[in-house]
């Protein structure tokens, strides 16, 4: 009987990050400080492991992340239970308090990117270790904040090659801890009267977490939510007047949106707006970002009073809605590879590699091998334009092999010289 080797997976809804994807994660980031530091945010980075009452207290117990979805251990010290991040505004809110970022000028605006992890069902798109980017504006309570979240958020999406035309923008408000009672008492009794005809969550959530019934996907729930009634109705005249004031400003800055009275966030923190921005016409849509205020998170988590507003754009959705729209990227690949054979070219290619360094030309290289043939194979696979031969001879001459792989010609060149040459003709291939 033959013995196989057991063999190992990445594990569901997790997936390997390779260099071509890398390509994409890091041109996402860094057009992300491009427009968000020009706005004045700084970055953030938090911890992947947190106490999990951060969250539990945070985003709230009755939410499905922290019901379901939260990866939970202890430690084995004393049986604390510790949580992986399943998303970053908490955390940046518990660096704030921490940090005694309450000291500085007001608001504070951080930016933050790096992984999550939920414990969901894994789709399109859609992983249990998955990428965000989440903006957070901290002790500001203007809607000129909220604005200008959205602002940079729509220019950051049109930076990445969406057209306007594509972008939506859903609004909402949600009221505050002074209005949302009222509100939810009415949701409440509303979804009662169709109590056996909603769908088991909707039923648990009516009970646990009434705001979430609205953001419910099941087509058994569709017509019965399009009836129910909007928080929009029973805004206080401070919340009223906050929305007012947004969607006046947005106006005036010609930025499109449309009023959704059923959308909320998933997450107990958030008060008055929330919005999110997709692709489509708001019916048939693609989320790429969801955000909004949450004022009392601060004081929540042991802080004073510092309201607050942000933004979260899942990166993994990002990426496939790029691919799938024409965005590709290629590993870039060296046009000039190095070929040494014997120990005193080998020693010799380590200073050539740091010079063509300094210089900032991508050389190809495989120093641990020994045979020319092995070396110009690699080299030929690579389709490189231009391969240096470095042997004992050469160093001890002082010269190196320029090789054309188009014409097979080879040129005998001084070692002093060659980077010289390299990028004359590099400058000539272009033209």
């Amino acid at each position: 009987m033959v013995s196989r080797k057991k063999s190992f997976q990445t594990l569901r809804g997790m997936k390997d990050i390779l260099a071509k994807d890398w390509l994409y994660y890091d041109w996402i980031l860094s057009n992300a400080k491009k427009i968000f530091e020009h706005y004045g945010f700084q970055r953030i980075e938090t911890p992947i492991l947190e106490k999990a009452e951060l969250f539990t207290k945070g985003i709230g117990k009755n939410t499905d992340i922290a019901n379901k979805e939260m990866y939970v251990l202890k430690t084995k010290e004393n049986k604390e239970l510790l949580a992986l991040r399943p998303e970053g505004t908490a955390s940046v809110v518990r660096a704030y308090i921490e940090r005694g970022m309450s000291n500085l000028p007001q608001p504070v605006k951080l930016y933050h990117f790096g992984p999550f992890f939920r414990h969901e069902r894994p789709q399109a798109g859609r992983y249990r270790q998955f990428y965000q980017l989440g903006v957070e504006m901290i002790g500001d309570e203007s809607y000129a904040a909220d604005a200008e979240i959205i602002v940079a958020s729509r220019l950051f999406l049109e930076n990445l090659g969406f057209k306007k035309k594509d972008i939506c923008l859903l609004l909402n408000s949600i009221g505050c801890s002074e209005c949302r009672p009222t509100y939810i008492k009415e949701l409440k009794k509303y979804y009662r009267k169709y109590n056996k005809q909603i769908c088991a969550d909707c039923r648990r959530r009516i009970k646990e977490n009434p705001l979430r019934v609205l953001d419910c996907k099941s087509e058994k729930c569709s017509s019965i939510k399009k009836g129910a009634p909007t928080a929009l109705d029973y805004l206080c005249s401070e919340c009223r007047n906050h929305f007012k004031s947004l969607l006046e400003l947005l106006d005036y800055l010609n930025i499109p949106y449309i009023l959704d009275k059923t959308l909320v966030r998933g997450l107990d923190y958030y008060t008055r707006t929330v919005f999110e921005f997709s692709l489509g016409d708001g019916t048939n849509k693609i989320a790429l970002a969801g955000g909004g205020r949450y004022d009392k998170l601060v004081e929540i988590l042991g802080g004073t009073h510092k309201p607050a507003a942000g933004v979260a754009f899942g990166i993994e959705r990002l990426i496939k809605e790029l691919v799938g729209k024409g965005k590709n990227f290629i590993v870039p690949k060296p046009n000039v590879y190095l070929v040494q054979i014997g120990d005193l070219a080998r020693r010799q290619s380590f200073k050539l590699l740091e010079q063509f360094r300094k210089e900032n030309i991508f050389l190809g290289e495989s120093l641990g091998k020994e045979s020319l043939k092995a070396q110009l194979s690699t080299a030929d696979r690579l389709g490189v334009n231009y391969v240096l031969i470095l042997g004992q001879q050469e160093v001890l001459d002082g010269m190196i092999i320029l090789k054309d792989m188009s014409s097979g010609i080879q040129e005998l060149i001084p070692l002093e010289k060659i980077i010289g040459e390299v990028k004359k003709r590099l400058k000539k291939q272009k033209k």
